[in-house]
């Protein structure tokens, strides 16, 4: 009798753990997304109800909060590919490796674990599928940017699904040299691709792999900003929801591991431009919105991560005195980017007036409009209108991932001192980054760890 009560005993503890651990986990990256980005996203979502404060973001409410240092092996400062094999791997590596150590011996990825275990993954993001980011979870290449090699490093790893914009360098390997289209054979190995959210919608059913990519004539670097998006535009909380509803089809699986990245945190840090910066935070909000209604339906089960790679930026929030004006970022309608489009158009039109520059600055940033400038900022804008437009004189402003006009950087500059926020690079910092986590196994990732320590932590509350 004492030794069948001790066996139902261990049995029923056993089931227990199990029952704890996460059968369901969402890895939830904002590539750039720094303390303060997730700050000043939530204050500036609490100037717009009239309030000084914080409205807080829905993964900034989760349980368990910490915080990781992310510093590379060969540099204080990160990079998205250091940074994602970290993340990834659970080791660090030199910057530009992927997947790969500091000898350049492929590492394991926990998404690679949770295959092995039985679980279906996904990769998917904002920008492209080769990408430093989520290549980390499935490639292992010495170089980032190497994207022909990396992408045929996709269907190797045998993921169930992928997402993203595109592929950066379908039919060109890293030496420059034509090589064979990579769709085919990313077909040839059992994968469905997808171009568009119809074309997933028609063909997901019968797919066994799926590799969902923006419709064609999109562009494939990368999904458009929040800020400037059009309808019947991919989305991450799209593609979101479709990883969940791919993931979810085969009753029999033992569940699923998923990497979903907001790319374009970084993009628009590495541009300084603070109001895109804050629509890519809520963006990503958005997407984990869509995997936390998943928990909500599978609680003891489901375990959701929210981190990120490095800083980018050196957001600081403050400039002049004890105050921020972060409403005022509400009258900018588009990116730096877009605005720097326009500038280009508005110049091919042959001569233009200034008033023709006020104009479109008002439409786009609010400026003048709805937002006074001082006489400093005003003469800024005309400067730089003067040098472009009357004397032709066109310095671009060049950033990590974009060509600027000088007019739209001038623009972008007056707009961060209205907010009166700052920025002390237009690169990558050492900051640390924030960490949230809800749901089973969500306490191993409270308090100060690194960043090597989470995809360590993340096997272990799923048991892989």
């Amino acid at each position: 009798m004492r030794r069948t009560f001790y066996f139902l005993f261990l049995l029923f503890f056993a089931l227990g753990l199990r029952a704890q651990q996460a059968k369901y986990v969402f890895f939830f990256i904002g590539d750039g997304m720094g303390l303060n980005q997730v700050n000043t996203t939530e204050m500036l979502r609490a100037e717009l109800q009239g309030r000084i404060g914080t409205e807080p973001l829905l993964f900034a409410t989760f349980p368990v909060a910490g915080m990781a240092t992310t510093y590379s092996a060969t540099n204080a400062i990160t990079d998205s590919a250091a940074g994602g094999t970290a993340l990834a791997t659970g080791s660090k590596t030199y910057n530009d490796a992927i997947g790969v150590d500091t000898a350049g011996v492929a590492l394991r990825s926990v998404a690679e674990r949770a295959k092995a275990a039985g679980r279906r993954v996904g990769i998917a993001t904002s920008v492209s599928i080769d990408h430093a980011t989520p290549a980390a979870f499935y490639a292992h290449q010495r170089d980032r940017h190497m994207y022909y090699e990396i992408a045929l490093d996709l269907p190797r790893a045998g993921f169930d699904f992928y997402a993203g914009s595109g592929f950066l360098s379908p039919e060109t390997d890293a030496t420059g040299q034509p090589a064979p289209s990579i769709f085919p054979l990313i077909e040839e190995a059992g994968y469905v691709v997808a171009r568009g959210q119809a074309d997933y919608e028609s063909k997901a059913a019968k797919a066994q792999r799926l590799v969902l990519m923006q419709a064609d004539g999109a562009d494939p670097a990368s999904l458009p900003y929040a800020i400037d998006r059009r309808e019947g535009d991919l989305t991450l909380a799209q593609i979101t929801e479709d990883a969940i509803d791919f993931l979810t089809r085969d009753r029999r699986s033992k569940g699923f591991f998923v990497m979903i990245e907001g790319g374009k945190i970084d993009w628009a840090c590495h541009n300084n431009d603070l109001a895109t910066v804050c629509a890519e935070v809520n963006d990503l909000d958005a997407a984990i919105r869509v995997a936390y209604e998943f928990y909500e339906e599978h609680p003891r089960e489901t375990l959701i991560i929210v981190t990120a790679d490095h800083e980018t930026g050196g957001l600081g929030m403050g400039r002049d005195g004890y105050t921020l004006a972060l409403r005022s970022l509400a009258t900018q309608t588009v990116s730096e980017e877009a605005l720097s489009r326009a500038v280009t158009n508005l110049r091919r039109q042959g001569n233009v007036a200034w008033d023709d520059v006020r104009r479109l600055l008002s439409d786009t940033m609010g400026f003048w409009s709805d937002l006074p400038l001082t006489w400093e900022q005003e003469k800024s804008l005309r400067d730089a209108y003067e040098q472009s437009f009357v004397q032709r004189k066109v310095v671009f402003e060049e950033s990590l991932y974009a060509t600027i006009e000088p007019l739209a950087a001038a623009a972008k500059r007056v707009m961060s001192e209205l907010a009166l926020a700052g920025w002390t690079t237009g690169d990558h910092t050492a900051a640390y980054v924030p960490v949230f986590a809800v749901g089973a196994g969500a306490e191993l990732f409270s308090g100060k760890m690194d960043n090597t320590d989470i995809p360590r932590r993340v096997a272990r509350a799923a048991g892989y």
